[in-house]
């Protein structure tokens, strides 16, 4: 077994690190410590739980002579790790006004030292074998993977935060491009999907999730999916037209919901005076901007989308169909990702023609369950996906706010069927044939 490179991991964990750094810059103490909702949770909480990751899971374990940084760290900032202990309670994390967000800073640098340290050691002892060494990288890869996922997170829970604000307070200065205005998309193309055998899921030696794998075959039948998502105007043309207000195009379960919820439009957006397509705006992360035309519909619950898909005479892609369409082109077309912050807060316009992608998460009408053959890690850290596979969708495609290099052609995001607050739209797909 050939030794894995610790000092490019130790590059590569300083990286990430800063860059969840950066992104709660913007943030002051008190922004940092607000939950808008259950679902949500403070910027602050984000930054303590990441670092309570690599305390529990690699120094715990792996460093000699370990001490706790704050035992009590162990509890309030386990997120759903049952073999761990207690748990404080998810819809209350917004209630711990303590630790305050410097002693929280504090701990991330406590805990940075201590794992490069650990890291050097472990990368100049003779005595640490190549399996030990491969186990520290294996739990720190996944470990980075974690913290990219919650940066994500913590962009989306800020938006909401922030447009509880009656003001709607901008996280980020406005961007030229983020006010501008474009012409009406003309209708999507179609990919063929060939009926017949494919194969879906991980293969290879980089860094996938376990619920990604293993790699199977699937069969599927003869159908065509979009090269682009929903734009802003093909939505709000289903708004125009009463889609909100029509039950036969949608689910029973989804029906009650936007009843119960009385929903009448797309989170975000709103009508006001200074608004594009006739006075529409929607909130991002930059504040209120003109709805773009040409921009991917987003925020949208799997119900809406699949409202939308139903009255126009298509369905939602699966996820055998989405990745076996998008995988050929996953490479070329996420070659020049950013990081998010540098300009990419909110989805820009759309081209006509080509295929597009990266934009929006994409749902799927596939339930999230288990490929044939998964097998869940031993030990806590096995409880990070596969205890979830119940009563959730699966997205795909990673969005603008995504990490840059995070997601792949087989990453599998999952969410409920009402979740609107993350970057969620969706592509098209029909049956031919």
């Amino acid at each position: 077994m050939p030794m894995p490179d610790l000092e490019a991991l130790a590059g590569r964990y300083l990286h990430v690190r800063a860059q969840t750094q950066r992104l709660a810059e913007p943030l002051s103490a008190e922004d940092a410590c607000v939950q808008s909702m259950p679902d949500a949770s403070p910027a602050k909480w984000h930054l303590a739980h990441t670092t309570w990751f690599f305390e529990t899971f690699v120094l715990a374990v792996h460093e000699t002579a370990y001490e706790a940084f704050d035992p009590d760290f162990r509890m309030l900032f386990n997120s759903y790790y049952q073999q761990l202990g207690q748990r404080h309670p998810r819809e209350r994390r917004g209630m711990l006004t303590r630790p305050a967000l410097q002693q929280v800073q504090a701990y991330r640098d406590a805990v940075d030292e201590r794992m490069l340290a650990l890291l050097e050691t472990m990368a100049r002892s003779k005595r640490k074998g190549p399996e030990a060494c491969e186990l520290i990288s294996t739990l720190v890869q996944l470990g980075l993977q974690h913290e990219q996922q919650h940066q994500e997170l913590l962009l989306t829970d800020v938006k909401h935060l922030l447009s509880c604000h009656p003001l709607w307070p901008a996280y980020a200065p406005p961007e030229d491009r983020a006010g501008a205005a474009h012409q009406a998309l003309s209708g999507p193309g179609w990919l063929p999907l060939a009926r017949g055998q494919h194969e879906i899921g991980h293969a290879g030696p980089d860094f996938a999730f376990d619920n990604e794998m293993p790699r199977h075959a699937v069969l599927l039948q003869g159908a065509e999916i979009a090269d682009r998502p929903v734009s802003n105007a093909e939505f709000l043309e289903f708004v125009r037209s009463g889609g909100y207000e029509q039950p036969q195009w949608w689910l029973a379960e989804g029906w009650d919901w936007c009843l119960a919820q009385q929903l009448a439009h797309p989170w975000y957006w709103r009508q006001a005076a200074q608004g594009g397509e006739d006075g529409w705006q929607e909130f991002s992360l930059r504040g209120a901007v003109p709805l773009d035309a040409a921009g991917p519909v987003a925020h949208l619950s799997y119900y809406e989308a699949d409202a939308y898909a139903r009255w126009v005479g298509a369905r939602l892609p699966t996820e055998a169909e989405w990745e076996v369409a998008m995988a050929p082109h996953w490479a070329q077309e996420r070659a020049d990702e950013q990081e998010v912050g540098d300009g990419l807060l909110h989805p820009w316009a759309m081209g006509d023609g080509g295929l597009q992608l990266g934009q929006v998460w994409e749902w799927t009408q596939s339930s999230y369950a288990a490929y044939p053959g998964f097998r869940a890690a031993a030990g806590a850290v096995g409880e990070y996906n596969g205890k979830f596979m119940v009563n959730q969708y699966v997205l795909r495609g990673g969005s603008c706010l995504t990490p840059a290099g995070h997601a792949r052609a087989s990453y599998r995001n999952f969410f409920p069927t009402t979740a609107r607050w993350q970057m969620t739209g969706l592509r098209l797909a029909r049956d031919v044939g």
